[in-house]
Order: structure tokens, then C-alpha cells, then sequence
């Protein structure tokens, strides 16, 4: 059964249009028509006015809805933090497990792919953050968890089944050998946790390292002499650089700099979420240490950033406000060039015919009220 989203002003690539209607059928998007043009027999669905764009890819979710990944690697986790973040709009995610023993890395590999295998809404992969770091730039990883990247660990990030896998790692812990032999073998690579230096992240770069894990947190800085990690995502026009844009992880200013030199084409926002998003619960436990949530941060108790209490709608409005772009850059940056970077650009991130109907709908203000994951509306508030 075919059905009409109208009345909503629709993000198209051509920009935000006004008296167009969304045909939707089988979870793709079938057409974007005027509403003058409508078929008299489809089912309709009233926007309201509101804003409809591609739905959110958010590529590093800890956690959501009062759950942390890493302390339930399950199905029912999965759901429920999927859940969480589709409040927010977002459409798509890789639930993210921080650095932990490869026995907890291999039941989160399984849960990732049961879920996906039983169509649990929104789930595309899942990003293994760790252990292959650098405890240099730990940051709130646990150090005692980092390992060498051998056959074993190089069977297991390459044994997922369906969906995307990405991986974090430092560089300079492994060799360009083994970054391209992952790269082959589907694992999309990022560099993160990482005090590498400049030379040698080119040479990843070169390996197949494609992106940057949450761009200047956790990695060696730009330097007149010594462009570190960060000179080298900045200069490369290729690869692409996850932001976390809460205004505190990064200063505004610098993130308008980065936004500069890669242009919007190669940023894309992430939350870097932690169970306190979607949830009244502002304090959980992570590694045994209590994080609290205070002035939208979470924090560890020696003040150790650790993660997020950020969610893509969040994101969206504090990347116009913040960096200076508009409503449809912004949007591109939490949709289509997420998409892009994991190779899903012909699927997802568009509302256009022929793209699966991930779809949120947003207020004036820019707040998610509905959010579709594969033509299948969700409750979002």
C-alpha cells in the first residue's frame, strides 16, 4: 500500500521545498511530487507543516535509553538504545563498543548481526572502538584493555555477517599492512585514540584509513612544526571527520576552522552518546567508574570527558547555531555524508526515489516529532 506524506516542507536536493508530498511504498520512497499531482486513492499523512528530512546516521552510539553497549551486548540492548535515539531522529546507527577483551568484542559482533538479521529498526553495523589504542590519548578508555592486533583479532573484525563494520584504531599500534588487509576485507577504518604523527598517519591514509574518530579529542594536535593527527585530517581532502558539535567537546571556533579546510562534504556529526541520552537516569557506570551528566556533559570524577549526552536533533540545531551553516547543510552532515562514508550513499541519507524511507520529521524549533525507519513510523515524542 502506497502512502502520502504532505503538507511538510521537504528537504530535497535542491533544498527545502514547499507543496511537494513523499510517496512512500515497500519502505522505499517512490516518488516526491506536487501535491496537485497526488493519486486520489493514496493513504495520506499529515505532516503539519513541519520539516521532513532524511533521517539521522549517527555512527558511535554507546548507548541510550539507560543502557551502555559495552555491559549488554544483546539484541534486546540493541533495541532499546535504537529506540532511544529514534526520539531524536536518528534513523541509523552503529551501536559502539569500547575497548574490552575480544570475548565481549565477539558477543557484540553476534548481537549486531542477530539484530540486523531480525530487522531491529535502524541498526547498520557496529563500530568497535578499541582496543587497538594508544594509551597516550586514552581518554576514558580503560588502557588495561588495549592489545596488539594479531590473527586473532584480525578474524574476529572481519567476521560480521551483515551490516558495516567500523573500527577505530591508532595507527602507530599496527602496521599500513594489516590497514589494508582490513580495508580489503570490508572493515571501514578510522583513525582515533592516536598520538601518531603526521607522516605516519599519511601513510594510513594511503593504507586505507578512510576517516577520523571524533576529530581533536584524542589525538595529537596541530603544531607549526608538527601537524600531528589532526594536521593530517585537516589536509587530507578525502577522508572524512566525525565531530562532536555539543560545545564542549570542541570549541565552536575550532570546529568553524575544520569546517573550512574539509568543507561540509567530508564532516559528519556523531553524538558519541552515552546511556544518559533518552533517559531520566543522568549518572551510570562505565568501567566501573561513575559518570555523571552536569551542563550536558558527561564526565568521569577526575573530569575526564566520556562520551556524550548529545543526540543528533541536538546536534543538527547546535551545528547552525554554532558553526554558521543552514538547515540543509546541516542536515547533509547527519545524513548523506554518514551514509557516504559507509559506502551506503546510494541507499540512504536522501529523500529522493529509489532511497530506503529513513525519514524524521522536525518542528519550527528543529525538534524530532517522527521519525520513519524503512517506511515504518516510530514514536519519537
Amino acid at each position: 500500500m502506497m502512502i502520502a506524506l504532505v503538507n511538510g516542507r521537504i528537504l530535497s536536493d535542491h533544498g527545502i521545498a514547499d507543496g511537494q508530498a513523499v510517496l512512500l511504498g515497500e519502505g522505499h520512497i517512490r516518488a516526491v511530487v506536487p501535491m496537485n499531482a497526488l493519486p486520489a486513492e493514496v493513504a495520506q499523512y499529515d505532516l503539519r507543516g513541519g520539516i521532513l528530512l532524511p533521517g539521522f546516521i549517527d555512527v558511535q552510539v554507546n548507548g541510550g535509553g539507560g543502557i551502555l553497549f559495552n555491559d549488554a551486548p544483546t539484541v534486546d540492548a540493541i533495541k532499546t538504545i535504537g529506540a532511544a535515539h529514534a526520539k531524536f531522529g536518528t534513523a541509523g546507527f552503529l551501536p559502539t563498543i569500547i575497548s574490552a577483551d575480544l570475548t565481549a568484542i565477539r558477543a557484540a559482533i553476534t548481537a549486531v548481526d542477530t539484530a540486523i538479521e531480525a530487522s531491529v529498526p535502524g541498526v547498520l553495523g557496529i563500530h568497535i572502538e578499541g582496543p587497538f589504542l594508544n594509551s597516550a590519548r586514552k581518554g576514558i578508555h580503560d588502557a588495561s584493555k588495549f592489545r596488539a592486533l594479531d590473527t586473532e583479532a584480525f578474524e574476529l573484525l572481519t567476521s560480521l555477517k551483515r551490516g558495516k563494520t567500523l573500527l577505530t584504531l591508532a595507527p602507530e599500534t599496527t602496521t599500513p599492512q594489516t590497514i589494508r588487509a582490513l580495508a580489503n576485507a570490508g572493515v571501514i577504518v578510522s583513525a582515533g585514540h592516536t598520538d601518531s604523527n603526521f607522516d605516519v598517519v599519511q601513510s594510513a591514509l594511503r593504507s586505507g584509513v578512510r576517516g577520523f574518530t571524533h576529530l581533536f579529542n584524542a589525538m595529537s594536535p596541530l603544531t607549526s612544526r608538527a601537524p600531528g593527527v589532526v594536521g593530517a585530517a585537516l589536509d587530507d581532502r578525502e577522508s572524512w571527520c566525525g565531530i562532536i558539535v555539543d560545545g564542549h567537546h570542541v570549541h565552536p571556533a575550532v570546529l568553524r576552522i575544520a569546517l573550512r579546510c574539509k568543507g561540509d562534504e567530508r564532516l559528519m556529526l556523531i553524538t558519541d552518546a552515552m546511556p544518559s541520552v533518552g533517559s531520566p537516569a543522568k549518572s551510570f557506570a562505565l568501567q566501573g567508574r561513575t559518570i555523571t551528566v552536569k551542563g550536558g556533559v558527561c564526565v568521569a570524577p577526575d573530569g575526564t570527558l566520556a562520551g556524550s549526552d548529545l543526540d543528533m536533533a541536538a546536534a543538527v540545531r547546535n551545528t547552525i547555531s554554532l558553526l554558521g551553516v543552514d538547515l540543509a547543510t546541516a542536515a547533509r552532515m547527519a545524513s548523506f555524508n554518514p551514509a557516504a562514508f559507509l559506502g551506503l550513499e546510494q541507499k540512504l541519507g536522501r529523500i529522493a526515489p529509489g532511497y530506503r524511507a529513513d525519514l524524521v520529521l522536525l518542528t519550527e524549533k528543529l525538534d524530532a516529532v517522527q521519525t520513519w525507519v524503512g517506511g515504518r513510523p516510530l514514536l519519537a515524542s
